[in-house]
């Protein structure tokens, strides 16, 4: 089968190639999957730099992520979902035909669900709504989020928006002030702008919030840190700038400000199942009703990995860069 695969890390685009690898066969409690689209995330492309919380062995098929139809079932597995259209993620190589899934983890999708929306149902939004349940704010609450303009921070909104609590987007560029806010959301800062931490503290006000999520990294940290509310959280996400998080002590001490890492890599596993089914139905509702827009930004063939990446590191792009077998 044509699969996507480097055989050393480093930039995305210097070490993907196109190559033919062996079609796997499910083992106990797997499922073949065939695939039909499968997004570019950020965390595949750390992972392919190497600087991911796992490096795979060399050589490797890239991506995480896809939706697809069950072609084969391994020992273990029902019989009855071969022929189904399943989300899954959490794989080991999605850029191809063909890949291997955990059936425990594969989610039916429904018919009437677009293959862009299934492909990305789970890995972004998945990790948005366990990490806005992870800071365990209440309806009114102020959370603050920095890369609002990415697919979680988009997902955010719209989580936020339906359970009322009340969101802080930071985005770095003036341009994505202008994007987000003709999409419909509110309160859009851009921290180019010198006097972005005395506008955010204008709109949430004195008690400051209750939570904020990073997933920047630098020196945006610091005022986060001070337009945290008493007993507040910072949760950072990730850091698209590569920088460790820049914190002021007195603030943190003063305060009783807590600092949490969160991975959804740890936390998918963790979650009971029925927590995992209802967080799912909430989303799957948001995206039929057209709450969620889950869209495609550009498709590319397993024998466009450096277009594809390229384009998926492109500022300004709307929707998720895929891989279309």
């Amino acid at each position: 089968m044509r699969s996507v695969t480097h055989d050393r890390f480093g930039e995305p685009a210097d070490v993907l190639q196109s190559t033919d690898t062996d079609r796997p066969a499910p083992q106990d409690g797997e499922l073949l999957v065939r695939v039909l689209l499968s997004p570019i995330h950020n965390h595949d492309l750390w992972t392919i730099r190497g600087n991911y919380g796992v490096r795979p062995d060399l050589p490797a098929t890239a991506g995480s992520e896809a939706v697809g139809i069950v072609e084969e079932t391994g020992p273990g597995v029902d019989p009855a979902l071969k022929g189904r259209r399943v989300a899954v993620a959490g794989l080991k190589g999605s850029w191809a035909e063909y890949a291997l899934a955990q059936a425990a983890g594969a989610i039916p999708v429904p018919d009437e669900m677009p293959d862009a929306a299934a492909a990305q149902l789970i890995a972004m939004p998945f990790s948005a709504i366990t990490l806005l349940e992870f800071l365990h704010v209440s309806r009114g609450d102020w959370v603050i989020q920095t890369a609002a303009n990415g697919a979680v921070g988009k997902i955010m909104a719209v989580l936020a928006q339906s359970r009322g609590v009340r969101l802080l987007n930071l985005v770095r560029r003036p341009e994505a002030v202008e994007e987000l806010t003709a999409m419909g959301m509110t309160d859009v800062i851009s921290t180019s702008d010198p006097d972005w931490v005395a506008k955010a503290r204008a709109i949430i006000g004195k008690d400051g919030a209750r939570a904020a999520v990073d997933s920047v990294g630098g020196a945006v940290a610091a005022g986060l840190v001070d337009l945290l509310g008493t007993e507040g959280l910072l949760v950072t996400f990730g850091s698209t700038t590569g920088e460790d998080l820049q914190l002021p002590a007195g603030p943190i001490i003063f305060k009783h400000l807590s600092v949490k890492g969160f991975w959804g890599a740890k936390v998918m596993p963790a979650t009971p199942a029925e927590d995992r089914q209802r967080m799912f139905g909430e989303l799957i509702g948001l995206v039929m009703d057209g709450k969620l827009d889950l869209t495609a930004g550009g498709t590319f063939g397993l024998d466009e990995p450096t277009q594809a990446v390229t384009a998926a590191l492109t500022p300004g792009r709307t929707g998720k860069v895929m891989f279309r077998p």
